[in-house]
């Protein structure tokens, strides 16, 4: 975990990529994600809009993979 230190807010998902959350930091931030994500899409228009869009969802991917226990990969089952 590359972000600080203590217990990781998300776990590994068994198949695919990504995790999921495991402590209410983790349900917190993706509660603040969507929030967020539902603000500026009714607050920005035009193109702008989904610039912002694409910046949010790369910045919270970005974090969330630094707050997951073993990093984001592809899983099988393993």
């Amino acid at each position: 975990m590359a972000m600080g230190s203590g217990k990781p807010w998300f776990t590994q998902k068994r198949y695919g990529i990504g995790g999921m959350p495991v402590t209410w930091q983790g349900w917190a931030a993706i509660f603040a994600f969507v929030v967020a994500l539902v603000l500026l899409v009714t607050l920005v228009q035009g193109w702008p809009r989904w610039v912002c869009v694409v910046a949010l969802a790369v910045a919270f991917t970005a974090f969330a993979c630094a707050k997951t226990e073993g990093g984001c990969r592809w899983r099988w089952d393993g």
